[in-house]
């Protein structure tokens, strides 16, 4: 029987529709073999099952390929590993572009662009001031073409770019680049250039409004490492997280600043605290977070104003939104504290989002700071994670956090240590 696959989505049809029921595009089902038929593209010839002992396989090639970029290669748990594939996503116009340039910019590289002219690549290098002589550009887009350019020079090769992978395409998928099947053969062609060449690969991807990979979920399986460049186009810093990583850790990340000279790492772990550290106001807090191997510091605010509406709004930025709402019910009921009658505003200062349950502290005193008019001193700092119960537990690497405040001049710090529950929190809070 005759199977139709939507070349956009990959969803199935007994029959043959016009419009796709899943993606809701036209004229994209294509007649495929069904379960049983042999293939009419492939041999049907069975390959033959190969098979070595463990003892007879070569240990894998660890040796690194530094960038030159310490946050960066932070990241990727001290640099690249030849023949890895990585997967680099962010929102348009954070700045993944300028980052590769300046990460890259000491390493052989071929940089291979279909969203951007020579010319445009060209003006931002002069702009961020920098020379390139070891960069070789190229718009070849597909694949197939790619592979045979690579294998002239891969002798002197350290990095390939592709910027991005939804223009690159496939001369054996009869779709437009960008779909579903082009994404998924033309990266499973370059991972394998990336593995019989040993140059590692570097590929730039799309986000969705949700802020995932854009393409099938499988992209992200295929590759070895898939880090996220976030930041906020309103604030100077960026943040670049590993959220898959097959030769090093995903705890850590790389911190930049964007300026006009282009991209600087940041190593100060109160970049993200307000300059101002005497101001005393009521709805903030400094939190200290374990990211990685280093502690950093983060302000939040929070803002509670009366509300005329019959459901009082909940505005959320920096932090988890459903971990809000939990901590919000838990200041409810264990400190009889009605929030009902409150729009509640809740942000994490410098456009970043905090990950760590080591904030959920932080965020209880901001809420009960704005919301009784209580001024927290800016010297203050909170670490620890609350429980639904109200109990407040300690965390990863608490000891360093409260180690690395004191040497900043923290005077006084809320932990599990000296904080058992939120009702302890707010007795005290203030004083």
């Amino acid at each position: 029987m005759a199977l139709f696959i939507c070349s956009n989505c990959g969803e199935g049809s007994a029959a043959w529709l016009g419009r796709c029921p899943n993606c809701q595009q036209w004229e994209t089902f294509k007649e495929s073999r069904g379960i049983g038929e042999p293939s009419k593209t492939k041999s049907s010839k069975t390959q033959s099952f190969s098979k070595t002992s463990f003892q007879k396989i070569k240990p894998l090639d660890n040796r690194r390929v530094s960038t030159g970029m310490f946050e960066f290669d932070r990241v990727l748990g001290g640099g690249m590993v030849k023949g890895s594939a990585i997967l680099i996503s962010g929102e348009p116009g954070v700045g993944k572009s300028t980052l590769l340039l300046q990460g890259l910019k000491n390493l052989n590289t071929v940089y291979i662009s279909g969203e951007e002219s020579a010319e445009q690549i060209k003006d931002r290098a002069d702009r961020l001031k920098l020379d390139l002589p070891s960069f070789i550009f190229s718009d070849t887009l597909q694949v197939e073409g790619i592979i045979d350019g690579i294998d002239e020079m891969k002798q002197k090769l350290d990095v390939i770019v592709i910027d991005s992978i939804q223009t690159v395409y496939s001369k054996e998928v009869d779709s437009p680049p960008g779909n579903v099947s082009q994404l998924r053969e033309a990266t499973s062609k370059l991972i394998r250039l990336a593995k019989e060449s040993g140059v590692p690969i570097m590929i730039v991807g799309h986000v969705t409004k949700d802020g995932d990979v854009a393409g099938p979920k499988t992209l992200e399986h295929m590759v070895d490492a898939v880090l996220h460049f976030e930041g906020e186009r309103v604030s100077n810093f960026r943040v670049l997280r590993a959220q898959k990583n097959r030769f090093g850790s995903t705890d850590e990340i790389g911190i930049f600043e964007m300026k006009e000279s282009g991209l600087a790492e940041v190593d100060n772990p109160l970049a993200f605290v307000e300059g101002d550290t005497d101001l005393h106001v009521p709805g903030k807090s400094i939190v200290g977070v374990m990211e990685g191997k280093r502690p950093l510091f983060f302000e939040i605010q929070a803002l509670a104003s009366p509300t005329f509406l019959s459901m009082p709004r909940r505005v959320v930025r920096g932090v988890d939104y459903n971990k809000v709402l939990l901590i919000l019910a838990v200041i409810q009921k264990n400190l009889n504290i009605s929030l009902s009658k409150y729009d509640l505003y809740i942000n994490v200062v410098g456009g970043v989002d905090v990950k760590s349950p080591a904030a959920d502290l932080g965020i209880v005193a901001a809420v009960i700071s704005s919301v009784k008019n209580i001024s927290i001193s800016a010297k203050t700092m909170f670490t620890g994670e609350v429980g639904l119960l109200g109990e407040v537990r300690s965390v990863f690497s608490q000891t360093k956090v409260i180690n690395e405040g004191k040497r900043l001049r923290f005077s006084r710090t809320y932990s599990s240590e000296n904080c058992k529950t939120v009702k302890d929190l707010y007795a005290t809070l203030g004083k």
